[in-house]
């Protein structure tokens, strides 16, 4: 029986290292995407000729090896491989989570700092929380920019009319503004903790370094991202 127990002790604790290994990756592979993603948008400032060229290269990347959108559906399938994999990992470590951290009396580590009466961490907060608002807000961000089903300020076929059309109006540029800001705060514990799973934690220096490159690629991202709204809001493009 002890040797039984055991092994499913033994068995938990691998599943769960590599289910952090899986949301690290996962994770690590969107943060690449984000960063061309960014570099793309920007392209907003060369002016519209220059950004629908951009736009329908990508469509046009790798032919006549591939067929017309072959390596954005490429993309599209690994991105949304990681995205699942990321929130499966992520749904699955939670419930473990939570597991654990209950006795028979309640949950464990109350706290006065909360009104609940539970220390609720940082940690919890920009990753679960910020996870839904950022799952929610790419679905959102696909029927507007991508499909053009949400319109806020006219519907076009040009992607760079598109973009302007929706942050002329305020109301957009402060829903991307939310958005954005849970993506960076999310990347910010993210990166670190996929550095951390992923072995970067070897040293004092080596976690300091990590801890510096989480913020800067929270920062360069949300800030790039931000950028062509408030710079089209204002009347600085277009």
């Amino acid at each position: 029986m002890a040797t039984t127990q055991m092994t499913k002790r033994v068995g938990a604790r691998r599943s769960t290292v590599a289910l952090k290994a899986l949301m690290a990756v996962s994770g690590l592979i969107m943060v690449g995407y984000l960063l061309l993603h960014m570099y793309g948008n920007l392209k907003v400032f060369s002016g519209q000729v220059a950004f629908d060229e951009y736009s329908h290269h990508l469509r046009t990347i790798g032919e006549p090896l591939l067929p017309e959108s072959g390596l954005l559906w490429i993309i599209r399938v690994v991105l949304l491989a990681a995205i699942i994999a990321h929130v499966y990992s992520a749904v699955v470590l939670t419930v473990r989570d939570r597991k654990a951290t209950r006795t028979g009396s309640g949950p464990r580590y109350k706290s006065k700092q909360n009104k609940r009466g539970f220390q609720r961490s940082y940690a919890s907060f920009t990753l679960r929380w910020g996870g839904v608002i950022i799952f929610l807000f790419i679905i959102f961000h696909l029927l507007n920019l991508t499909t053009n089903d949400i319109a806020p300020g006219g519907a076009s076929a040009s992607p760079y009319e598109r973009v302007l059309n929706t942050f002329g109006e305020w109301y957009m540029v402060l829903v991307y503004t939310i958005a954005l800001l849970a993506v960076g705060f999310h990347l910010r514990h993210g990166v670190w903790a996929a550095g951390m799973t992923l072995g970067a934690n070897t040293s004092v220096k080596a976690r300091r370094n990590l801890n510096v490159l989480a913020y800067a690629l929270s920062g360069i991202i949300t800030i790039g991202f931000l950028i062509p709204p408030y710079a089209i809001l204002f009347g600085w493009v277009g």
